[in-house]
């Protein structure tokens, strides 16, 4: 037994919290034999229905998770932790401007930024889940000054396995067929899936993709839309948004951040840009490939970038760019 890991989950009375919170407790994250401490963040007039989800933690019975702790507070749920999966964010209402949206989720991490900077551990590893999600990422680092920037990143995992999906489902293989996937940028619709340096295990013989596919065309156009437009299909279809997929990105995201890539393979991860890697301006949250050893991603340069792929990229990162401007207008209002 090794010695017990805080975990925050925000928005915990939600319902992504609802599907990701057995699988963090039953070691399905952190480790088979990691006892946990679970804290669940949530607004006060939630409380109610937290308690009904402590409830049935409880009822469980799972070895490994050796305590709940249920709280409005900030001052509660951020004290000592070793993770941060931060999923509560405000959302997008009918008739609601983008900049609203991000004014409103720049008071929300600006606070919870502060709150990790104050009271968690520095060696606290963060995930931001809430939308959007790099900006609010992008937001709460700049708020968590003592904390190292690279503890901090975003959830584009759930566009990763959703590009790995539609590739598998193509080919006729099982998703862990299929290695090497990257999604570049935001996660928004501008998010750029990209499978040029992407192999497909077929029959024993590891192929490109484009070459496994045979269909081109399909992959530089449906492919790329429907990857990017899957969120707002799930919500068309189910009414609701995707909350089984995307506990399982998150699950995905900290397990890889936890205890490392495969090897040969890379994952594709929202973090904060130096500058130095494919052109991307400095100081964006931007999802790139990278390989994590010893709870430290690195990004993985240089990838061969095609003209086609060059102006994807770029697209993305300058989206990425007009929501920072825009969001730290509102910081310094604020201050």
């Amino acid at each position: 037994m090794t010695g017990t890991v805080k975990v925050l989950v925000t928005g915990a009375a939600g319902q992504i919290a609802y599907s990701l919170l057995y699988s963090i407790a039953s070691g399905n994250v952190f480790g088979k034999d990691q006892p946990i401490s679970l804290v669940l963040l949530d607004i006060t007039p939630m409380l109610g229905v937290l308690e009904g989800v402590v409830m049935e933690l409880q009822d469980c019975a799972l070895p490994l998770l050796k305590e709940v702790i249920a709280t409005d507070k900030e001052e509660v749920a951020f004290k000592d932790l070793d993770a941060a999966i931060l999923v509560g964010s405000m959302p997008r209402r009918e008739g609601m401007e983008r900049k609203d949206l991000l004014k409103a989720n720049v008071r929300i991490f600006k606070s919870q930024g502060a709150a990790l900077n104050k009271y968690s551990k520095k060696t606290v590893k963060v995930l931001v889940v809430g939308n959007p999600a790099n900006t609010n990422c992008l937001i709460a680092l700049k708020s968590a000054l003592t904390i190292p920037r690279e503890n901090f990143t975003c959830l584009t995992r759930l566009d990763h396995n959703r590009a790995v999906s539609q590739v598998a489902i193509r080919v006729g293989v099982d998703s862990a067929a299929v290695k090497k996937a990257i999604i570049w940028g935001n996660h928004s619709s501008t998010q750029y899936p990209d499978v040029h340096h992407a192999t497909v295990n077929v029959g024993g013989q590891e192929l490109p993709v484009f070459q496994a596919v045979k269909d081109d065309a399909w992959l530089k156009g449906d492919f790329i839309s429907t990857v990017q437009q899957r969120g707002a299909a799930v919500i068309k279809a189910r009414k609701l948004s995707s909350a089984m997929s995307a506990a399982k990105a998150i699950c995905d995201h900290m397990r890889s951040f936890w205890h490392g890539t495969a090897e040969g393979d890379w994952v594709s991860m929202g973090v904060v840009s130096d500058g130095n890697s494919y052109g991307i301006p400095a100081d964006l949250i931007y999802s790139f490939p990278v390989v994590i050893k010893n709870k430290s991603w690195k990004i993985v340069d240089g990838l061969n970038i095609n003209d086609f792929s060059r102006e994807k990229m770029l697209q993305t990162a300058k989206e990425l760019v007009e929501e920072r401007d825009m969001a730290l207008e509102f910081v310094s209002e604020s201050a």
